[in-house]
């Protein structure tokens, strides 16, 4: 299997001791997988997230042990073919999201002369948009963004309003070449879908920013979400699971207020990004991050999907990571 691509710190078991080739990681403070197997004692290890008979450990060649660095500390798993990082706190994690995010961008703009990016909202997002729009070296009349999902109904003036959101914290702060709104309060949503499914149809996606749901939603995709359409956006009920946490976060009053229907991205449309980047900080998250990364691909566990994605990298802190085995 091929190494992954984090840095873990210096593996020591319980007693002080250094681990040999061959010794159970059962017995280590940082094992996040009991049955585990040292294949290296160079100090910097990866470890692939798999079923438990198919774990093992692998190590990093040409990294630096984090005793050697200043950089924060994290574990870095892979769950098939998810890399999974874990790290200490949301500004850690939402830094090291944003600068994969800035290197797939300028890598894009320059070999294809432009980068396309899918942005999403809400309360997890915060952090991450903060530190993305600060990215030195980013000429940002050279990206396109589309929007990933809105309420069907709400004002672009409603605290709520995603459209509003994407404003403040990304178009007002960096002036990209173009952002394509989801206008949710049009007379005719379904042809709204259409429109922008139109333009996103155009384009090769360069990179999907995206969070996971308390009840496991993938944009707002609730469960059981369509695995299957391939239109680009679609109409979407909200349970009240997904209604109830747009209150939790703060953006509406009561559940009576949260519209009942969206526009939401499909799940086809997400995978088709060259990459997927999903941040999820937060312990209210972790029930959700863990049945989206250890049970089986499901619509009943929306964001389980990207574990069929080759190429997306989950950013946890370790709220959101705490029931992970």
């Amino acid at each position: 299997m091929k190494p992954t691509s984090g840095r873990n710190p210096r593996v020591r078991f319980k007693d002080g001791a250094s681990p040999r080739v061959g010794d159970s990681l059962r017995d280590s403070g940082l094992s996040p997988a009991p049955r585990a197997t040292v294949l290296s004692t160079t100090g910097v290890l990866g470890f692939r997230f798999a079923p438990p008979q198919a774990l093992r450990c692998h190590p990093l060649r040409g990294l630096r042990s984090l005793s050697q660095t200043n950089e924060p500390r994290r574990q870095t798993k892979k769950a098939t073919l998810m890399d999974v990082q874990i790290f200490d706190s949301r500004p850690q994690l939402a830094e090291a999201a944003a600068t994969n995010a800035a290197d797939i961008i300028s890598q894009a703009i320059a070999s294809r002369g432009h980068a396309f990016l899918i942005a999403a909202t809400g309360a997890s997002q915060f952090e991450f948009l903060d530190a993305l729009v600060v990215q030195p070296n980013i000429d940002w009349t050279m990206v396109t963004f589309f929007h990933l999902d809105e309420y069907v109904g709400l004002p672009k003036s409603h605290p709520a309003s995603f459209r509003r959101y994407l404003q403040e914290r990304i178009v007002d702060r960096i002036h990209p070449g173009a952002f394509h709104f989801l206008n949710g309060d049009v007379a005719d949503p379904a042809a709204e879908c259409r429109r922008v499914g139109q333009l996103i149809s155009r384009q090769g996606i360069d990179a999907a920013f995206v969070g996971i749901g308390e009840n496991g939603h993938l944009a707002f995709n609730d469960p059981p979400a369509d695995f299957e359409t391939e239109e680009p956006y679609l109409i979407v009920k909200l349970d009240d699971a997904c209604r109830s946490q747009q209150v939790g976060e703060g953006w509406f009053q009561s559940i009576d207020d949260v519209p009942t229907h969206a526009i939401s991205m499909s799940i086809q449309q997400i995978l088709k990004a060259r990459h997927v980047l999903c941040v999820v900080p937060e312990r209210r998250k972790a029930t959700a991050v863990r049945d989206c990364l250890e049970l089986e691909v499901s619509p009943l566990h929306p964001a389980s999907i990207l574990q069929q994605h080759p190429a997306a990298t989950i950013y946890l802190d370790t709220e959101s990571a705490a029931l992970l085995k």
